[in-house]
C-alpha cells in the first residue's frame, strides 16, 4: 500500500475524487490547493493534511514544502493543478501565461525536487496530469498547451533518470470528458452530454502508485483506460 501521498489541486474534481480513492486505502494524504474552503472539505472527508498554497507563487510553493517535507518520505506525488483560461493570444497577459506555466511546470520542478532524494533511495511514484493539450494545439489556449508540452516533456526525462531507482514516472490523461468545474466553464455542450463523474478515473490513479510497474515507466496513460480495467477485473 502506498503510504504517503502529495496532490495538489486537491480541493475539488479530480483531485478530491483522488484524494478520495487513497484514503479508502488507508492513505496519509498531503493536499494542496490555493482554495481554502475546498480543501478543509476534502482534508476533512479524508483526515488529509491541507497546506493552502497558490502553486504560481515559488515562495508559496516551498513553504508548502517545508511543511510536508517534516514528515514521512513521499511514496507518490501527484500533479494535478492547472490554470485553464481559454482566451487568444491577443488578449493573453503576460501575468496570465506565466501563473499557468508556474503551476503547471514550476511546481512540478519545486514539487519533485523535494520528493526525488527520498524516492531514489525507495521508488516511488511520480504522475502528472496531462491531456489532449499536451500533444496538440488549441487555439485559445497557448499558455495551458505549453504548460502541458513542457510536462510530457518533465515526465519522459525523469523516467530515465529515475528508472534505476525504482521510480515511475508517468504523465496521465483522463481519457474521458470529466464533470469538474474547469469543465463547466471550458467543456462544450456535446462533451458535457457525455462527460463522466471524477470518481471514475482514481482508481488508475491508486493503481500506479502501489502496482510502481516499471512498464508504465516514461508513458502517457489513459485514466479512463486504466480504470475501467480494475472495474472489470473485480
Amino acid at each position: 500500500m502506498t503510504r504517503r501521498v502529495v496532490i495538489t489541486g486537491a480541493a475539488q474534481g479530480l483531485g478530491a475524487a483522488i484524494a478520495r480513492a487513497f484514503a479508502a486505502r488507508g492513505a496519509d494524504l498531503v493536499l494542496i490547493d490555493r482554495d481554502a474552503e475546498g480543501l478543509s472539505h476534502i482534508a476533512a472527508a479524508t483526515g488529509g493534511l491541507p497546506l493552502i498554497c497558490d502553486l504560481s507563487d515559488a515562495a508559496q510553493t516551498d513553504a508548502a514544502i517545508a511543511r510536508f517535507s517534516q514528515g514521512r518520505p513521499i511514496d507518490a506525488l501527484i500533479h494535478n493543478a492547472a490554470i485553464l483560461r481559454a482566451e487568444p493570444m491577443e488578449d493573453l497577459s503576460f501575468a496570465m501565461f506565466t501563473a499557468t506555466l508556474n503551476v503547471g511546470l514550476q511546481a512540478a520542478f519545486q514539487l519533485t525536487k523535494a520528493v526525488w532524494p527520498a524516492m531514489k533511495q525507495r521508488g516511488g511514484a511520480l504522475i502528472y496530469v496531462s491531456s489532449q493539450s499536451g500533444i496538440k494545439g488549441f487555439a485559445g489556449e497557448t499558455a495551458y498547451c505549453a504548460a502541458k508540452h513542457g510536462l510530457e516533456g518533465f515526465s519522459k526525462s525523469l523516467a530515465l533518470e529515475g528508472e534505476a531507482h525504482g521510480i515511475v514516472s508517468c504523465t496521465i490523461t483522463p481519457g474521458k470528458a470529466m464533470r469538474t468545474p474547469m469543465s463547466e466553464r471550458n467543456y462544450t455542450p456535446e462533451a458535457k452530454a457525455h462527460w463522466v463523474e471524477p470518481d471514475l478515473l482514481a482508481p488508475a490513479f491508486v493503481h500506479i502508485a502501489e502496482s510502481l510497474d516499471p512498464l508504465l515507466n516514461g508513458q502517457r496513460l489513459n485514466a479512463w483506460d486504466i480504470s475501467e480495467h480494475i472495474r472489470s477485473a473485480k
